[in-house]
């Protein structure tokens, strides 16, 4: 696969996969949760509460691995693997595209004061799995 073929296989599952695994440094150990994604080209964005460990742990270390597509129907299944760079992310576009009614359980609306976007953008992409190829990098410059 060529670069453009890469980055269109890498944004539709950045576009169809919005659940996977942010793992985020603790103590120099890795700590990981499932959360939802929501992508701008390759930027990715998650809503989490402002007093949660992951913003304590964004603060120390901005740095975060995210695994996202897979869908568990086996070997060749194929996913991401992406390395980047966490920050918070108060653009209320975002705070309105991200928000919808899974989010009710947690929050009260996208004017909720302890909502927090945290904004990933990636280092390092890797298209992992595709049929039984070598994992592929993605040129992200």
């Amino acid at each position: 696969m060529n670069q453009q073929e890469l980055k269109g296989a890498a944004l539709k599952i950045l576009n169809d996969s919005h659940v996977g695994v942010l793992a985020t440094i603790t103590e120099n150990k890795p700590h990981s949760r499932y959360m939802t994604f929501f992508n701008k080209d390759f930027t990715l964005y998650t809503a989490t509460s402002k007093k949660t460990q992951k913003v304590d742990e964004l603060e120390q270390n901005p740095h975060a691995h995210i695994l996202l597509g897979y869908e568990g129907e086996g070997v060749g299944d194929t996913f991401l693997e992406i390395e980047g760079e966490m920050s918070e992310h108060d653009d209320r576009s975002i705070l309105e595209d991200l928000w919808n009614d899974h989010l009710s359980g947690w929050f009260s609306g996208p004017d909720d004061p302890n909502l927090l976007i945290i904004a990933i953008k990636p280092t390092r992409m890797r298209l992992m799995n595709k049929k039984g190829q070598e994992p592929q990098n993605i040129e992200l410059q």
